[in-house]
Formats: C-alpha cells, structure tokens, sequence
C-alpha cells in the first residue's frame, strides 16, 4: 500500500515503516556521532520504549554505551490494511539495529501497569541479563487499569480550582483560537493521579528489588516536565502537574528504597518541551512549543529528544561533574529552555500571535515537521509515493 499521512485533530492515525526506521537511525547515528559512553549503563530496562523520551532512553544506552536492553511498550501490529502504530515501526528498526550491532535487545509488547507483564519481564532479566543497573521510566498513557482493584482509571487534561481560558492553536489548519477548560472534579483528579502518578513506577522497582533483580549501584529515572507560568493552569497547576508531583513523591521514596538496599539511587528529570504523541494532547502547549522552537533555534539552543537523552546521560548520569540537582532535588535539563531571555522572546510573542502572523512569529512549520516525524513522515530519501509492505516484524 501506498502510506500518507492522515492527522486527526492531536494524532496521525498512519505511520510509515521505513520513514520511523529512518527517523530511529537518526537518533542513532547521533548519539554514535558523539562517541562512546565508557562509564554508561551495561543492562537496561526501559518502560515505555517505542517512542519519546523512552526511545532515546533506548538508543541512548546501546548505541552509547553499548548496553543490554529491555522495551516494554503497548503498541498495535499492522493489519493487511492498515499500517501499525508508530512505535511498533520504531522498536522495530531498534531492534534490527541492535542486533546488527551485536547488541541485546528483548522486546515486551503489552500491558506494562499488568503484574503478568511485570512478571514475563523479570523471568527475562533473570534468565538474560542477571540484572539491570538502569532502569528508565517513560510511559505515557491516557488510561491505566489497576493491577490489584481492577479499576480501570482514566486521565484528563484539565485546570484544577477554576476554569482556565488561554490561547491554543490547530497545529493542523494553523488556526490560533481561544480555548476554555472547565476545572477537573476530584475524581478526574485522582484518575489522572492513578495514570500518570508514580505508583506504578514504585510497583515496578519493587518488584525488581524483591526478585534481586537490580544491581549494585542501580539507578532509576523518570520524566516529567514543568514549563513557564504560560502553561501552569493547564500543566503544573493541572491535573498533569498532580500526577506528575505523585511522580516526585514516588522518586523520593524509591530512591530511599534503593539507597536502604544498597543500590544507586532515583530521581527526576525535568526535560524540556518537545513535539511528542503526548505534548500534542495538552491544549495550549503546542502553541508555546511552537514559539519555543522559533526562539530556540535562532539561538541555537534547540534539542530533540535523543539530544537531551544524550546530553542527561554524557553531563550527569554518566558523565561530567555528576548529578546537579535544583532546591526540589530534581534534575534540570529543561536549563536551556528556562533561560531568562529565551521565556522573555516567548513572552512577548505570546499576546500578539493570531491566525495571519503564526507562520512569521512562531515555528508552526517546525512543529508540524517534528509532528509528521513521529509518524515516519518527511524524512529525507523515503519515496512517499511507493507501495510498501506494512506488516513488519517486531523482533526481540
């Protein structure tokens, strides 16, 4: 079949095999343009690695350190006419690569906040690996049914306290509106909490501690985001921003757990804004990213996602001066998107963008690029036009 991009609202609901293979090479080829990473992670597992922060987590530490690694991810296969879900195409050009390279990697494809995948993963470690001294925590899901109550619990982006009215933008049709959010009740609350929170993280690191799973020094990651003052109605100060401060209470307490246990430790790293199947969702966001982008780059100070992974691992977590931590004990490499002067150039765009001047005083053209991206779309040497095969294996 011949594949186009098809976007629906904040998703594209097609994805091209060889244009995620070549998006996932790129992430490669950059982190291997930067050298080898001696003191990295050996034996990696990363929950919630075919797309984002997760996949560069992946590529990050094989292809950096030529690590040993496990993907768990919930992702759709292809059927005979529909193409599959981008992160099936992503893992599985991972997975090629990785073993082309001579490198371990496993693949779990399935319901990560399940005991049963918990525990088809740790008989893996334990037959494959022995143990992990890394383990990554990047999920990213709108629904998360409770592995003891059986309760299925579903997240919302919404305000808390009040309703929230700010400019937002149809990344698609390019048209700058205003949009108003009514407040979230303290069910929706507590759902988006038992999602996005950090009680699975800690069921997972439990599990790895009481199987013996974990080496000595092991370390835990996970990533959450803050942003300006801009977003905090809709992200900080929203139900997000609850879930992801049940994401710091959790990093403490694992991080007491692994320290108790003689491991490494846990911690929180705050990255920056970037054009993700999750940041898409979030309304006013993609417009702040857009004006981001626009300020970052004639700066030159934009990353990506395998940029910032690759920068976390070389200048703090394996690298440099160690971990530098902010007054909340959280790593910051959202410094160079916090930058007084990149916040004061958003700022100012901020209340003069409309309809007719987006294209002059933001990225949107950046952002829709990075968009199409995710989906295997746009990328340099791909011949769009051809009949592909969109059954591909997954491998691992």
């Amino acid at each position: 079949m011949v594949i186009k991009p098809k976007v629906r609202g904040f998703v594209c609901v097609t994805a091209h095999p060889a244009g995620c293979a070549a998006h996932v090479q790129e992430q490669i080829d950059y982190v291997k343009s930067k050298g080898s990473l001696a003191k990295g992670p050996k034996k990696v597992l990363v929950i919630g690695a075919s797309t984002g922060y997760g996949l560069a987590s992946r590529i990050s530490a094989a292809f950096g350190s030529g690590a040993a690694t496990i993907g768990v991810f919930f992702e759709r296969p292809s059927d005979p006419d529909k193409p599959a879900t981008p992160g099936w195409y992503n893992s599985a050009a991972f997975t090629a690569a990785a073993k082309k390279a001579g490198l371990y990697a496993r693949n779990f494809n399935g319901d990560a906040f399940s005991d049963a995948v918990k525990q088809e993963v740790l008989a893996a470690i334990k037959q494959d690996l022995g143990q992990v001294d890394l383990v990554v925590y990047s999920l990213a899901s709108p629904r998360r049914t409770h592995p003891k109550t059986g309760v299925t619990h579903k997240s919302v982006l919404k305000p808390v306290g009040q309703t929230y009215t700010n400019k937002t933008v149809d990344t698609d049709k390019g048209i700058v509106s205003t949009v108003t959010i009514e407040p979230a009740s303290e069910a929706e609350i507590a759902d988006t909490t038992a999602v996005m929170g950090g009680e699975d993280w800690e069921m997972w690191i439990n599990a790895l501690d009481e199987a013996k799973l974990l080496a000595p020094g092991a370390t835990s990651v996970a990533y959450s985001y803050i942003g300006p003052e801009l977003t905090w109605p809709v992200y900080k100060n929203g139900t997000i921003g609850l879930a992801k401060n049940d994401l710091e209470r959790a990093a403490k307490s694992i991080n007491a757990t692994l320290k108790l246990n003689g491991y490494g430790r846990a911690f929180i790293s705050v990255n920056k804004a970037l054009v993700t199947q999750a940041s898409s969702a979030i309304p006013v966001v993609p417009l702040y990213i857009s004006m981001l982008y626009k300020v970052m780059k004639a700066k030159g100070t934009h990353e990506g996602c395998i940029e910032q992974i690759d920068r976390l691992f070389r200048t703090q977590m394996y690298g440099g001066q160690g971990l530098v931590f902010d007054d909340a004990g959280r790593v910051r490499i959202d410094d160079w998107e916090m930058e007084p002067d990149v916040q004061a150039a958003v700022a100012k765009i901020w209340p003069e963008v409309t309809t007719e001047n987006l294209p002059a005083l933001t990225d949107i053209a950046g952002y829709r690029e990075e968009f199409l991206k995710l989906f295997g779309f746009g990328l340099p040497g791909i011949d769009y036009e051809a009949d592909i095969n969109p059954h591909v294996e997954l491998g691992g």
